[in-house]
């Protein structure tokens, strides 16, 4: 298990809002799916397979679900479902389980034991 941060994701109400915003402020390449249901974020250089150099992480951002939404940071794991299990043995809680995402891999969401939601990313090999 990596235990790497590979991702993160912002909420938002008006997507070509949030969009304008984190273009304008920070440079990032956005690039939306779904008619604007969700936006691929790209925060530096990247390729087919992610950031063509260290340092940085891509993201996304998509709309928000449920009032309390807030950004999510997503881990890297080799196993979704062990790393679940452990999760839960430790006190976390599952919230979505393994859920593919298209052939790139699979993705979850967990809280952990101070209340926040997170996320668990695992790649097709």
């Amino acid at each position: 298990m990596s235990g790497r941060v590979v991702h993160f994701e912002i909420p938002f109400d008006d997507g070509d809002r949030a969009r304008a915003f984190y273009r304008d402020a920070f440079g990032w390449q956005l690039q939306e799916w779904d008619e604007g249901a969700y936006t691929l974020v790209s925060t530096g250089p990247s390729g087919e397979q992610g950031p063509e150099e260290p340092g940085f992480v891509n993201g996304g951002m998509m709309r928000r679900e449920n009032p309390g939404d807030g950004p999510i940071v997503v881990i890297d794991v080799e196993d979704i479902d062990a790393a679940l299990a452990r999760i839960e043995e430790l006190g976390g809680q599952t919230l979505l389980g393994r859920q593919p995402v298209g052939e790139m891999g699979w993705a979850a969401y967990f809280k952990d034991v101070e209340g926040n939601s997170m996320g668990l990313w695992q790649t097709a090999r």
